[in-house]
């Protein structure tokens, strides 16, 4: 049995509905990644340098802390991971997420919403945190997708 669970940070909303759907579609266990302390719309503010988001794009070491840890993570063959897109790249409370569990054997498949920016740069950056025997499928943006598209992705990945 594949036992597929879907992942997300959503700061806005826009990348929770998406997960949402996938989670529904594929009949999936569904779990947020949460910032131990939430971004408020200051933090991000991406025309201000100093917002809290900008800060984390300009320096990848920072790490955000995550609110809850995922019990039974073992069980789970496929891991789905979703996020917006933020300065090109994954939000580093992503990379903190994939390097707070055990990946090795496990698919990873990677979602992403963003207003204008592609998905190859963080699936680049997300590779390279994860150990060599994780199967990462090709990641997709899945901006204003309808059910039947997402249902389709699916029909071909899992």
């Amino acid at each position: 049995m594949n036992n597929i669970l879907v992942t997300y940070f959503s700061a806005t909303g826009t990348t929770k509905e998406v997960a949402e759907k996938i989670a529904q579609i594929a009949s999936a266990d569904l779990f947020e990644i949460k910032p131990s302390k939430k971004y408020t719309d200051a933090d991000l503010d991406w025309q201000d340098k100093n917002s809290r988001s900008s800060k984390e794009c300009a320096n990848p070491s920072i790490r955000p802390e995550i609110a809850q840890k995922i019990e039974n993570f073992d069980k789970y063959n496929t891991i789905f991971i979703g996020f917006p897109i933020w300065w090109y790249k994954e939000p580093n409370i992503i990379d903190t997420f994939v390097e707070s569990y055990d990946f090795s054997d496990k698919s990873v498949v990677l979602f992403a919403t963003s207003g204008g920016s592609g998905i190859t740069k963080s699936a680049e950056e997300i590779k390279k945190l994860l150990p060599k025997s994780a199967k990462v499928v090709d990641g997709k943006m899945l901006n204003y997708s309808s059910e039947k598209e997402i249902k389709e992705w699916l029909g071909r990945i899992i």
